[in-house]
């Protein structure tokens, strides 16, 4: 028998359950895949609190590493025995168990040198990173980057990437413990912003010029002090809303900011070509296996704490990538 979490309705931590499940044999195009560490981001957040709506009951997480145990008919890109991740949306919900089925089409093979924590702990922020890094701005050594939740998973890689190309990086944080883990991933500056202003910072920081792109995963309270952090004909780029959505506004304010540009990109539009996918994962993959980027696990849950696991997320108690082990 399988351990699973489930959810039977939206709301707070505490719907999250844990069940026994019956796995059985994969059918055509499906592996049974026995998970060694599931990955836990904000996003689960959202599936959880109705912020994205899917069919209840449902299953929680959409990342997770393991072994595959057995294939069905038709699969050909895995065979028994490997190892690999995974990321997705509603195609990969379930992840928080023990063992599961699952289609064989978002399996990535690990590549020598990445255990299966390492690849639970970073496949969706690392690939992430390198659509934000690889696809939406095209960074050149000088450049500046407005970077939200710095110390945060996807934080720290971005941190460490755009170190790697020579572009400043100006990390906002919630505390001095958090400014300290993102200068020592990269950061060139911090902003604590619980009792700094942003953006006055920023233009300090620049001799009042503005950044060349803000990277904003907070959402409603860090939006307008992103705007105005950007220089003329900057690029705004929304990658999550921690704090809330954003509300409405007129475009008409972009004009007025600078000719400002905006884009709200989601994973899931930079992974769906097979092909930009793999190339995604072997940059990102090689930058891990090579060193030059390294994956901070700093939390470690059990598939019975799912509930305390969210209410550390939430509360933006974490640090780096959290996962839980099996």
């Amino acid at each position: 028998m399988a351990k699973v979490v489930r959810f039977y309705e939206t709301g707070a931590p505490e719907v999250l359950r844990i069940e026994d499940a019956e796995v059985g044999q994969p059918g055509p195009g499906q592996v049974r895949l026995r998970h060694e560490a599931v990955g836990l981001n904000f996003a689960d957040t959202y599936f959880r609190n109705g912020t994205y709506p899917i069919p209840l009951p449902n299953g929680m997480g959409v990342e997770a590493a393991g072994v595959v145990e057995a294939i069905g008919e038709g699969v050909t890109n895995v065979a028994v025995g490997d190892k690999v991740s995974y990321t997705g949306f509603v195609n990969t919900l379930g992840a928080y168990c023990t063992e599961r089925l699952i289609d064989a089409a978002p399996l990535i093979k690990l590549p020598e040198g990445i255990d299966c924590a390492t690849a639970a702990a970073m496949t969706m922020r690392g690939l992430t990173s390198a659509y934000l890094m690889r696809r939406i701005y095209d960074f050149k050594a000088g450049d500046t980057l407005l970077l939200h939740a710095a110390a945060g998973g996807v934080g720290l890689i971005v941190a460490q990437w755009a170190k790697l190309l020579g572009v400043t990086v100006i990390g906002t944080v919630s505390s001095e413990a958090k400014a300290e883990v993102a200068r020592a991933h990269g950061c060139t500056h911090t902003i604590n912003y619980s009792h700094e202003d942003v953006a006055q910072r920023v233009r300090e920081l620049t001799n009042g010029f503005g950044v060349n792109v803000v990277f904003d995963s907070v959402g409603k309270d860090t939006f307008m002090a992103s705007l105005d952090s950007l220089k003329r004909r900057g690029l705004m780029v929304c990658v999550g809303t921690a704090s809330g959505p954003i509300d409405g506004f007129n475009p008409q304010l972009l004009a007025m900011k600078g000719s400002l540009y905006l884009t709200r990109p989601a994973l899931a539009d930079y992974i769906a070509d097979p092909a930009e996918k793999a190339a995604l994962a072997d940059e990102i993959f090689g930058h891990i296996a090579a060193g030059r980027i390294k994956i901070e696990i700093n939390q470690r849950y059990a598939l019975e704490d799912a509930v305390q696991a969210h209410r550390d997320l939430e509360a933006r108690k974490t640090t780096g990538s959290s996962i839980f082990v099996i």
